[in-house]
């Protein structure tokens, strides 16, 4: 069979190898002028850094599959994401650990104590929060959720913490020990040489014919099948409106030596109008004595536009109403799939993203195997 797959990032890539590898021909499509979606990084021309292009992209799993996947593309370096918070002028380690709760209340407590201690400050009227802002206040009361979490949340998402929902903080750690590893799953890590040649490899394989600068609306497609990974409302020219996505404005600053001291420093005070800086030369640890020169990006969160680059979607109650009416519209329309992340309209990391692509490539081959319909989705894109 010819399948046309719209997007070259890691669902677009991943689907193309697994259907190729198995005989099928596949037209891939990309409308930037190269391939990786927003994981792409390449070298800065005045620095020689490894600059991830669209924002840092850290690869962490407890998927054993999926780390030996990306291992069979890349050598992945070591690499701990150990995050910085600038608050009040002061700086304290993020996520909320033993370290930032003595520091920030100028106690040297036990893990127990700490423990106790902010039993105490949590809202206890708040046993079932609401919100964003509740679950904050019943994990950790209001100061700490003044001073990292309420002036950050506003900036990144342009709205009141209370009109979240509280499943984003039932992400984030709390941690009554001294451990700074941002993430906590078993296998953490950076390709040596960027995410380019994983994506170059991914793609390495007879009957793969890869069209960059080149939007899927104008391909006259004369495929079996085809699979998108673009925005669902997209696809659709956008004829029910738009899904709202939070997008970033990238500031570059260049510098001698070594800007910040660290990969990540989030600034957690609304006044600052920036939600953090990311120096590039330190998530490639390895080399980061290399340059003379090290270059850095402030991020700015905003609304995103129509020709932005979509970044966070905005899943609250009235987005996933549109959404249900884009689901089903897909699925009354034959001869295409919707996948990844933009897709399916949820955040979701690398790890995930290739699980899922490989999971949808054996239910292809098994539906052309068997000659029963291909999905329209791969898993239920409301839940």
């Amino acid at each position: 069979m010819k399948f046309g797959i719209v997007g070259a990032g890691f669902s677009g890539a991943v689907l193309a190898r697994e259907l190729a590898l198995q005989g099928h021909d596949i037209i891939i499509c990309d409308e930037r002028n190269h391939i990786g979606g927003n994981c792409f990084s390449r070298r800065d021309e005045e620095s020689g850094v490894m600059v991830h292009v669209y924002g840092p992209h850290i690869f962490h799993t407890d998927r054993e599959s999926v780390w030996e996947y990306v291992r069979g593309f890349s050598e992945m370096m070591p690499y701990v994401n150990r995050v910085k918070a600038v608050s009040r002028g002061r700086v304290f380690s993020l996520p909320i650990n033993l370290l930032t709760i003595n520091q920030f209340f100028n106690k040297n407590m036990s893990p127990d104590e700490a423990r106790a201690f902010i039993a105490k400050k949590a809202r206890r009227d708040l046993s079932s929060p609401a919100n964003f802002e509740e679950q904050a206040l019943c994990m950790l009361g209001d100061e700490l959720y003044q001073a990292f979490f309420r002036g950050y949340t506003r900036k990144q998402w342009g709205i009141e913490p209370r009109e979240l929902p509280a499943s984003i903080l039932k992400r984030l750690p709390v941690r009554f020990n001294y451990d700074d590893n941002y993430f906590e799953h078993r296998h953490q890590g950076m390709p040596r040489e960027g995410y380019a040649p994983i994506f170059e490899g991914i793609l390495n394989v007879p009957g793969i014919e890869l069209l960059l600068g080149t939007r899927s609306e104008d391909l006259d497609w004369h495929v079996d099948h085809i699979f998108y990974s673009g925005p669902i409302d997209r696809c659709f020219g956008h004829s029910i409106g738009q899904l709202p996505y939070r997008t970033l404005d990238f500031e570059r600053v260049v510098g001698t030596g070594d800007l910040q001291g660290g990969a990540v420093v989030n600034y957690c005070d609304f006044e600052v109008p920036y939600t953090r800086i990311t120096e590039h030369k330190h998530f490639a640890p390895w080399e980061s004595d290399t340059f003379a020169k090290s270059v850095g990006y402030r991020e700015y969160s905003r609304e995103c536009g129509r020709d932005d680059i979509p970044y966070y979607p905005i899943r609250q109650v009235q987005e996933k109403r549109l959404l249900l009416q884009y689901v089903n519209l897909a699925r009354a329309t034959r001869g295409i799939s919707f996948v990844g992340r933009l897709g399916t309209y949820r955040y979701i990391d690398m790890d995930v993203t290739i699980a899922e692509a490989l999971v949808a490539a054996r239910v292809v081959l098994d539906c052309v195997r068997d000659g029963t319909p291909i999905p329209t989705f791969f898993l239920d894109p409301l839940a």
